[in-house]
């Protein structure tokens, strides 16, 4: 990555690069640290060996984890970002880029006080495209994570039963991922009844009773990579009108994945599903994006969406997952994690999509 990143630097105007968000640290030089609000950054130059900016109680870790010899600590007294930028000007630095949908204003401004406005440039974009394209080691720890999601919603699944609560419910999901030795890579979602017609609902101590449809949203994270799953199933024999939005959302998560291949645009997904649900008479229940990135980051660049023109890419990782949203019926979504192969797709998520129906 050093090379890549010198590389870039070169060919540019530009000295330096910052790189301040927490899962690009990890990507790039190993180590792994969740800062909250403190500041944590790799920084190239055009040569030598980079830097690492960390809290100095971590200094070890990051020594350890990512190799490099100059990693420069700080205390909570300290102003961390006058501690980088004279790091920065010790070797030279007059203008670098940042990641500017991470750094905080009150972090920018700090470096606009030590360097100026006009030589900070963005970053983002150059750390998407690394990032957006997968490698072999990144796609076997995708797969596995994706196996880990698919035993985490059997767990779930078989956890239901009459009277219990949707936290009962995830606990004994979490709990089985654990005592795998693993963590989940957002918060588990089960929402039960008319509770699963809100996307992002949260899960309390409604019970699960027959003729419910019971939803499952998550994701479980293997040597630093995450997976994302959402399944739906019926608890006890689905009414028609709920049979019927589930087999309109397994019908779109199916044409959608069926026109994965290079060339095609993210927007042509995003379409092929959203006409499905809308040829039903279920548009306006359909109410986000069909998709996002996968990686370290749970939700990371590209967007799977109408806007995104963006042609996909031979082991690009990303998600499919339309839903159908009828608050006086039932919530249902059902999410794939895919990796566009060669000529098609490859999907890393295994569990069932045929309707599950527990009795």
């Amino acid at each position: 990555m050093q090379e890549t990143m010198q590389t870039y630097l070169q060919q540019s105007a530009t000295d330096a690069v910052l790189i301040s968000t927490p899962e690009n640290v990890f990507y790039l030089t190993g180590f792994d640290s969740e800062p909250h609000e403190r500041l944590l950054g790799a920084v190239y130059f055009k040569e030598g060996e980079p830097l690492i900016i960390c809290p100095q109680m971590e200094v070890p870790d990051a020594k350890r984890a990512s190799g490099f010899s100059n990693v420069i600590g700080y205390y909570d007294t300290q102003n961390s970002m006058d501690v980088l930028a004279e790091a920065m000007k010790a070797r030279g630095v007059k203008s670098l880029a940042i990641e500017k949908h991470q750094l905080n204003v009150a972090r920018y401004e700090n470096l606009v006080g030590h360097f100026s406005q006009q030589a900070i440039s963005g970053f983002d974009a150059k750390m998407n495209h690394i990032r957006v394209i997968k490698n072999e080691d990144e796609l076997t720890k995708l797969r596995e994570a994706a196996k880990l999601a698919d035993f985490a919603v059997q767990v779930g699944v078989d956890a239901i039963a009459e009277g219990k609560t949707e936290l009962e419910i995830l606990g004994e999901v979490e709990a089985a991922v654990k005592n795998k030795g693993y963590d989940m890579s957002f918060s588990t979602m089960v929402l039960t009844g008319l509770n699963s017609a809100s996307p992002h609902g949260t899960p309390g101590h409604n019970k699960v009773q027959k003729g419910d449809m019971v939803l499952f949203d998550l994701g479980v994270i293997y040597e630093g990579y995450c997976s994302d799953i959402t399944r739906t199933v019926a608890f006890g024999e689905p009414t028609a009108a709920q049979k019927e939005i589930y087999d309109t959302v397994l019908a779109a998560n199916e044409g959608a994945i069926a026109e994965i291949k290079p060339g095609v645009t993210a927007a042509h997904l995003d379409k092929t599903a959203r006409d499905i649900i809308t040829n039903a008479g279920y548009g306006e229940y359909f109410p986000h994006r069909l998709g996002h990135g996968l990686g370290i980051s749970v939700h990371e660049f590209p967007d799977i969406s109408g806007t995104n023109d963006m042609k996909l890419e031979e082991n690009m990782v990303f998600t499919i997952e339309p839903g159908i949203y009828k608050g006086d019926v039932t919530g249902v979504r059902i999410e794939d994690d895919v990796v566009v192969t060669k000529d098609g797709v490859e999907i890393l998520t295994k569990f069932p999509k045929q309707l599950t129906i527990i009795r």
